[in-house]
């Protein structure tokens, strides 16, 4: 596809605006599909400590990342892949999903390896073959999926905590407050739609076909927060939109090429997240392109999330979420994300105590829609 043909089919993607009319449900259709939904987690490098602790938790499988040797390689190589999953042998836990060393959810003037998100060659090309390569090892030991983030350009912006339930902490995110705060530019300068899109489309169109080649899934997260245009800090944001997301998924389409789904992403960008969930969760699950979920709750809306929360407590119905994953025929993991913090609990914040929790009430919730027929 040459420039022209290509943004102007973009353009014309651009312009539906409005969420899918949902479908009424026919009626006699008998006992509805079983549940397939499993629970899932993710974290930094697995040891033999990480995995101990998820192990405890029965968890159905887990995304995280391979210790390597190397730093100047933005790659792990099959051996590493390989001590990786030895360690998850021994403690019966499950890889299904590793972490790109490159295109992480950092802050552009913190990341060393930038070309792709910033669209410098040669070194862009260095990155895509990077990746490339991570997909053809990952091939070779049995891993299913690459987790990655096409915006790591303002990492995860928030604002002050704020009091949660107990002496937990929430964060919080009001883009006309952090806009008054007058943030700086990036090193990346401004970056408009035209731009962001080109930079994707150059990256997706070396990179899908090795996932298709290879069989391995590459999973997008969406922007977190999306944000107005013009964006924030020079940087627009398309895939903090559900427009924008229909539209990457069409870049480059094949089945091996979707999104990293991050539920409570997705409901901070739109207007009446419990209202409105459901259909984005059906408009990508009837395509199989969610490829894994943050199953992450939030109060408030678009430009105005007042916490990030436990999953029991936010606005979203997590019982109405699990049964639409249920229709859609969703079959990988539900994994909590974002935990809250405990101020002065050690290293881990006290997130790790409190991921056991929704690891409970996640895992509650798949058995009990297990048994509605």
């Amino acid at each position: 596809m040459d420039r022209r043909a290509f943004f102007s089919a973009t353009s014309a993607a651009a312009a539906a605006t409005t969420l899918p009319a949902r479908a009424t449900p026919k009626k006699g259709r008998g006992k509805q599909p079983p549940l397939k939904a499993r629970l899932g987690h993710q974290f930094g490098a697995l040891t033999e400590q990480t995995a101990a602790w998820v192990a405890r938790f029965g968890l159905d499988a887990i995304c995280t990342r391979p210790v390597i040797a190397d730093p100047a390689r933005l790659y792990p190589t099959v051996d590493e892949l390989k001590v990786m999953l030895d360690i998850a042998d021994r403690h019966k836990v499950k890889v299904e999903i590793v972490d790109s060393v490159l295109l992480q959810s950092s802050d552009i003037d913190k990341e060393k390896h930038a070309g792709i998100v910033l669209g410098l060659s040669p070194e862009r090309d260095r990155e895509i073959e990077a990746f490339q390569n991570h997909l053809r090892n990952c091939a070779a030991t049995g891993i299913r999926c690459i987790k990655y983030n096409m915006v790591s350009l303002t990492g995860v912006p928030r604002l002050e905590e704020v009091p949660g339930r107990g002496d937990t902490v929430y964060s919080r995110w009001n883009y006309r407050e952090a806009l008054a705060k007058n943030p700086p530019l990036t090193r990346a300068g401004i970056v408009n739609e035209e731009a962001f899109w080109e930079r994707t489309n150059y990256f997706l169109e070396r990179v899908a076909p090795v996932a298709a080649e290879t069989k391995v899934r590459i999973a997008c997260h969406p922007e977190d927060p999306g944000m107005p245009r013009p964006g924030y800090r020079g940087i627009s944001t398309p895939l903090g939109t559900f427009e924008g997301m229909k539209k990457f998924i069409a870049l480059h389409e094949n089945p091996w090429h979707g999104l990293n789904f991050c539920q409570g992403t997705m409901s901070e960008n739109l207007e009446r997240p419990n209202d409105e969930i459901g259909d984005v969760i059906r408009y990508f699950g009837s395509r199989k392109k969610i490829f894994n979920v943050h199953f992450r709750n939030i109060r408030g809306k678009r430009d105005d999330f007042v916490a990030e929360m436990f999953p029991d407590e936010g606005d979203v119905d997590f019982v109405k979420a699990l049964k639409v994953y249920r229709e859609v025929g969703y079959e990988d993991l539900l994994m909590p994300d974002h935990a809250p913090k405990v101020i002065g609990a050690g290293a881990d914040s006290g997130q790790r105590e409190n991921f056991a929790f929704e690891f409970g009430y996640i895992r509650g919730l798949i058995q009990a829609e297990q048994h509605v027929v």
